[in-house]
């Protein structure tokens, strides 16, 4: 795995442009089995055995979210989490971005 789940995630104060595909090119690589959607956000799928399951996950991720002061958008229910990604402030992604994602795969 990447070295970015080592890092922390910088909030963003608007005012900086999106990743440009050139950039986003150069992070995905380093991630596991996120998509990127039209260049504006990481989203990924995750499956579970059950509803608890999920709960358990999406729990430990919005923990993860408070930590970084990075929020992703959630929608969950049995056996299933989608997770999407991107800085809302500049309506595009960041490092930040690639960062939590990372992370969130560590858990």
């Amino acid at each position: 795995m990447s070295g970015l789940s080592l890092k922390e995630c910088v909030p963003c104060r608007g005012g900086v442009p999106p990743l440009t595909a050139e950039e986003i090119g150069k992070f995905l690589p380093e991630l596991d089995g996120w998509e990127v959607v039209d260049n504006h956000h990481l989203k990924k799928s995750y499956r579970f055995s059950n509803f608890r399951e999920s709960q358990e996950f999406v729990n430990r991720v919005g923990d993860l979210a408070e930590e970084q002061g990075h929020h992703p958008d959630i929608c969950f229910g049995w056996g299933n989490a989608e997770i999407s990604i991107w800085t809302h402030k500049i309506d595009g992604l960041t490092e930040s971005d690639f960062i939590l994602a990372a992370k969130i795969d560590k858990l």
